[in-house]
């Protein structure tokens, strides 16, 4: 079977091929330029107000990197998806890329994590691996820097509850960024690039199996997942939380072995099949804001210490990691999360995180104490390490 692509904005597939292009209307060689006008196809996906005049989009063979404008004769590197029109990362298709699919439900702490995520995989992680991180477009560094960051770390500020996608359909804005890394193999050193597209669901979309397929197809693409449960959620854990942790609602929330259970049958339905087999899809199963449960660990637990600090990923210490919270979730009521994994999934992983390290304030700012994120990185370092993209120390 021809190897398929799956787009970072849209999440559907296609093959090499088929890729797009589209003409940068710029005056050509034989004097000709074509006019920019609206792209239909885009002003659909995204709606109207987020897109502009841009070039005509052509067919030719998606598998080069460039191609001539049959209207200008204008040579072309705009490469774009066949299905949504949105422009592909440089060398998409022709180095290793790899989707990663974040979820979560409602009130799971998700945007938070997600864009402490980044900022630690810019920064503190990414300066230990050796490794880059950079937005694939123009709008994913813009958004990303405006939207998040700053409100995060320079203004202080949580983020309101994400818009649920039902009131915003054809317009999926992702976040896509570039992780690459220098590996050294027999022939010397080579790049190792992944692309990871992160899609802001609304908790609200994962309320029923209706909602989980129309938000979240890149599921079928993926080729790992972080799954966000939050603890706070379980009434085992919800009842040992630290005094003062403020604690979600239960009017309207699902419980976390339901969300997993919505998850787990998107990822089956493409498998009709190969029932017998288990999900192959790597998924990191994330349980945040560990600082309201850090007073009942004991001194030697794994989830009171931090990741070593060295640019592999330590195999031991993220197993002991996974049967510390596997421990936990007898406490919290979870054991219906562990035998669901255990019996659909070939490969699976749990993780104790806290993307700020204290509770916000009452009136929804991050603590005075500044964010001190922990062990934010570990579930996306494992998935990178299971795809070969980061170098491993150990074995398990």
């Amino acid at each position: 079977m021809a190897k398929r692509l799956t787009c970072p904005y849209c999440y559907e597939n296609f093959a090499p091929r088929e890729i797009r292009f589209r003409c940068n209307s710029r005056l050509s060689r034989t004097g000709k330029q074509c006019q920019r006008r609206r792209d239909q196809v885009l002003d659909q996906r995204k709606g109207p107000r987020r897109s502009h005049d841009l070039g005509p989009d052509f067919t030719a063979d998606g598998r080069r990197p460039t191609a001539v404008c049959p209207d200008c004769d204008g040579e072309s590197t705009y490469r774009i998806c066949p299905v949504c029109h949105s422009e592909l990362p440089v060398q998409f298709g022709m180095v290793d890329n790899r989707l990663i699919a974040m979820v979560g439900p409602k009130a799971s702490g998700k945007t938070v994590y997600m864009t402490v995520l980044l900022h630690e995989v810019r920064n503190r992680v990414g300066e230990a691996y050796g490794a880059a991180l950079m937005g694939s477009d123009d709008e994913t560094m813009r958004r990303y820097g405006s939207d998040y960051e700053d409100r995060l770390y320079r203004d202080n500020q949580m983020f309101p509850g994400t818009q649920t996608a039902s009131t915003t359909l054809n317009r999926v804005d992702p976040l896509v960024f570039r992780f690459g890394l220098r590996r050294r193999t027999l022939l010397g050193e080579r790049p190792q690039h992944t692309v990871l597209s992160f899609f802001d669901t609304a908790g609200e979309d994962f309320s029923s199996r209706e909602n989980v397929e129309l938000n979240t197809r890149y599921l079928a693409g993926a080729d790992g997942v972080v799954l966000l449960l939050d603890p706070l959620q379980m009434p085992g854990a919800r009842d040992n939380a630290l005094p003062g942790t403020p604690l979600p609602g239960t009017e309207g929330l699902d419980s976390p072995a339901n969300v997993l259970s919505r998850v787990t049958n998107l990822l089956l339905a493409p498998r009709s099949g190969r029932s017998a087999q288990k999900i192959d899809t790597p998924i990191a199963v994330v349980f945040p804001k560990m600082d309201a449960f850090w007073h009942l660990l004991d001194r030697g637990s794994p989830l009171r210490d931090y990741a070593p600090p060295r640019g592999r990923f330590d195999v031991s210490d993220s197993l002991s990691v996974h049967e510390e919270v596997r421990r936990l979730l007898k406490d919290w009521d979870g054991v219906a999360i562990d035998h669901l994994l255990d019996n659909h999934y070939s490969r699976y992983r749990y993780f104790g995180v806290s993307a700020l390290g204290r509770n916000p304030t009452p009136d929804a700012r991050v603590s005075p104490t500044g964010i001190q994120p922990y062990r934010v990185a570990d579930p996306l370092m494992w998935l990178l390490s299971e795809f070969g993209s980061v170098p491993k120390a150990g074995r398990g």
